[in-house]
């Protein structure tokens, strides 16, 4: 076998072109297989199916580059939960935009690594202008904001939490009962103390037992508010909380994971109000940015905050280096080798523009009300709230916990939808995260109806068509009775049914006595 080219130089484009257009095909025929959001099966079918169409992994004479890249590319895009399905929906799982996808490309092409300048001469310098015109977004009214980029939310609130130890040694977190799982687990990697965990019985922080929190602990504290809770969307009020910091003289961090690109749509920008007041903010564009993961930022208002991160390796950063006018890169991450994200970002943001990104975020916002409406308006289904930024909870009407668990596993089976689930005001709700802007109303009303008529049947023990409006019983064991692992049909039983139903529905008989909000 000839020795495989490299992707780099002036014969890379060259190289990869046949190769790139081997991946596309193979994405759209993996697609074709695929044929809905998720494979049908559940892991008990998608894992062996896999594991076929790939083994042997490590062969002992290769297969070749086009054989191998459409075999597994393939095989997993067959298998993928694609998030640029409109039923696909359960998390903060962003469907990329090709644009940024294919500056990724060029990004994996040329393969700077960002800790040291003679690995990166151009892409440090677009690093370093991107996150500062990022954290002027953020901060409009200091003179020198910065940012560093984090390979997500999760990193960016562990380096909140670091950079405030840093100030004023172990400080004492105090998060809402809201707050994203990334703060306990930083605040257990730093070796502090275990986040203080503020009642937030409507979904944000409860802003009188924030006080009285405050008021009680006197070690140096650090309050994490959430714009754009991962459960249910909903922002803390930002503004009083940096009220509350400010009187007893507490730091401020805000994990605008979800909710920060919001600051692009004059729409919806005033959510964040209050969100420049805090010592630190958590950004993530691989969720309302549109970005392939990863895509994270931690912004804050000044530049010299970012000090403590300095460090000091003479292979990367040598002191005459650095003299001589080379920039020192090694203090803008904990890691050392890491990918050029800033090249997907920026090529984003240049050919959107500010009104651009604003209007795929006010279509992603206006999709998420329009299924709030819709489930308002049928009887086969409770709303929790009206979306704050773009996540719906449902449930169907009358269904206990077990029958909303199970409907959520059965769409999973069946190949039919990702949903996700979320537990709001003592009880479990099926979780619509929308971030794909080419959401259409018959979308989200094809969904409604795969949600009502698993749930019908699941109460009643058949099965519909949803074209005919035929039914079929189900297998003996197939109800949901005893139904507590993944699989809740069997596999002879998990045909696709048509992504755009047709059928009405029955409501569900009612199976518990609470009033639905």
């Amino acid at each position: 076998m000839p020795t495989p080219p490299l992707a780099g130089g002036l014969g890379g484009p060259a190289a990869l072109r046949p190769l790139i257009d081997t991946v596309l095909t193979a994405l759209h025929d993996g697609a074709t297989l695929r044929d809905g959001p998720l494979p049908a099966g559940g892991p008990d079918t998608v894992t062996p199916r896999t594991r076929t169409a790939t083994h042997p992994l490590i062969p002992d004479h290769g297969t070749g580059p086009h054989h191998a890249l459409r075999n597994l590319v393939t095989a997993l895009a067959a298998g993928a939960a694609d998030p640029a399905h409109p039923h696909c929906a359960a998390h903060l799982h962003t469907p990329p935009l090709a644009l940024a996808a294919a500056a990724d490309l060029a990004a994996s092409a040329l393969n700077p690594s960002m800790d040291s300048w003679d690995q990166a001469p151009a892409a440090s310098a677009l690093e370093a202008d991107l996150t500062t015109a990022l954290a002027a977004e953020i901060y409009p009214h200091t003179p020198s904001p910065d940012a560093v980029i984090t390979t997500g939310g999760t990193e960016a609130n562990q380096l909140a939490l670091l950079l405030a130890r840093e100030r004023h040694g172990p400080v004492q977190t105090i998060c809402g009962a809201n707050a994203h799982h990334s703060i306990t687990r930083a605040a257990w990697l730093l070796g502090l103390p275990e986040p203080v965990a503020v009642p937030a019985p409507t979904g944000t922080l409860d802003l009188a037992a924030l006080d009285e929190a405050l008021t009680e602990l006197h070690r140096p504290l650090l309050v994490v508010a959430t714009a754009g809770t991962t459960d249910t969307g909903e922002i803390d009020p930002l503004d009083a909380i940096a009220d509350l910091c400010a009187t007893h003289g507490a730091e401020l961090h805000i994990d605008a994971a979800y909710g920060g690109p919001l600051l692009f749509s004059p729409t919806h920008r005033t959510l964040l109000h209050g969100l420049d007041r805090a010592h630190s903010v958590t950004l993530d564009l691989h969720k309302l940015g549109w970005q392939p993961a990863s895509a994270g930022l931690l912004a804050v208002p000044e530049r010299h905050h970012l000090t403590p991160l300095h460090h000091h390796a003479p292979y990367l950063n040598a002191d005459d280096d650095t003299e001589a006018g080379l920039p020192d890169l090694l203090g803008r991450s904990l890691r050392t080798t890491r990918r050029p994200d800033a090249l997907k970002i920026a090529v984003t943001l240049q050919a959107l523009g500010r009104t651009g990104l604003a209007d795929l975020i006010d279509r992603t916002l206006a999709t998420a009300h329009h299924l709030a409406d819709l489930v308002t308006k049928n009887p086969a289904l409770d709303l929790y709230d009206h979306p704050t930024i773009s996540t719906v909870l449902l449930r169907p009407t009358g269904a206990d916990d077990h029958t909303v668990a199970t409907v959520r596993r059965t769409l999973l089976q069946r190949g039919h939808a990702v949903l996700g689930r979320a537990r709001a005001e003592g009880r479990l709700w099926l979780k619509a995260t929308l971030l794909n802007p080419h959401t259409t109303p018959q979308d989200l009303q094809a969904l409604l109806d795969l949600i009502t008529g698993t749930t019908t049947d699941l109460i009643t023990g058949t099965t519909t068509d949803l074209i005919t409006g035929t039914t079929t019983d189900l297998p003996v064991g197939a109800t949901t009775s005893h139904l507590t692992g993944t699989t809740d049909l069997p596999a002879d039983h998990l045909t696709r049914q048509p992504a755009t139903p047709t059928a009405t529905h029955p409501t569900p008989h009612p199976t518990e006595s609470d009033t639905p909000r």
